[in-house]
């Protein structure tokens, strides 16, 4: 079986983490092959969302301690800093600017790079199984693959400070009172409602969501100036198409029903 099960399903692209008996641990393999998988998501225009995943019990265990970790120690400093380009997966840092939204259905245990996987996609839902923790501290280092900056960023400092430096896991209610997550549904709900979700940004306007996502992204740090240039400058330039003024009309004769999706949903 292959490390990583990758699906393409009415313009959602699935990616599901397939290592269940090291709790779908990234290893190399499997690091060099979610970057294939999130180039061509990246660039495959039949498909507009991606939901993440894992078999068995947990989401992601983070880096593979026997077979991705065991190159850092000693490492030289030509090899750290040519590793801030790749990032774990790549979706944590090196493709994390893909305008596509992803979604992580997070399954059961989301530990240090796995943590910090889920937390590079930009909607996450929990089973009520999920748990979620930061345990580097316990082995010697801490995130380095976007789970700091994330974590701040999703739940504050407090947050950020009381997860690293006690190493200990949160549930997932209390990952949701922390706003780490959106949602924490029964496991058994959890990949329908994640298709729920995917399938309510499919009915919207592709280009408009993926504005708003690289706006969201790039006002993160900024003050408040800078973040209201930004929304004006990119909310003004996608509504300046040629096919707006269409799509007001269809909603002015209420034939659009509130939404204007290119594509088909369920919903």
């Amino acid at each position: 079986m292959p490390n990583v099960i990758y699906e393409k399903r009415d313009r959602i692209a699935y990616v599901t983490l397939n290592r269940p008996e090291a709790k779908n641990a990234i290893n190399p393999q499997t690091h060099d092959r979610l970057w294939e998988i999130w180039r061509d998501f990246r660039d495959d225009p039949e498909v507009d969302v991606a939901i993440v995943t894992g078999t068995g019990d947990a989401f992601c265990a983070g880096a593979d301690l026997k077979s991705y970790m065991t190159r850092w120690p000693g490492a030289s400093p030509e090899a750290v800093r040519a590793n801030v380009a790749d990032g774990l997966g790549g979706l944590t840092r090196g493709l994390h600017r893909i305008p596509k939204p992803t979604i992580a259905a997070v399954n059961g245990w989301a530990l240090a790079g796995g943590f910090e996987t889920a937390l590079a996609c930009d909607i996450r839902i929990a089973s009520d199984r999920a748990q979620f923790g930061s345990f580097e501290a316990r082995r010697g280092f801490h995130h380095g693959d976007g789970g700091i900056p994330r974590l701040v960023n999703a739940a504050g400092v407090g947050v950020a400070m009381h997860m690293l430096l006690t190493a200990e896991p949160i549930s997932a209610d209390q990952a949701l009172r922390w706003n780490l997550v959106s949602d924490v549904v029964p496991h058994e709900q959890l990949m329908e409602r994640a298709e729920l979700v995917a399938s309510q940004i499919l009915r919207n306007d592709q280009e408009a969501v993926r504005s708003a996502k690289l706006t969201i992204l790039d006002m993160i740090g900024r003050d408040l100036d800078d973040q209201l240039r930004l929304e004006a400058l990119n909310g003004y330039s996608v509504s300046t198409r040629a096919d707006v003024p269409e799509r007001l009309q269809s909603f002015y004769d209420k034939s659009d029903r509130g939404r204007h999706g290119s594509h088909k949903t369920s919903l």
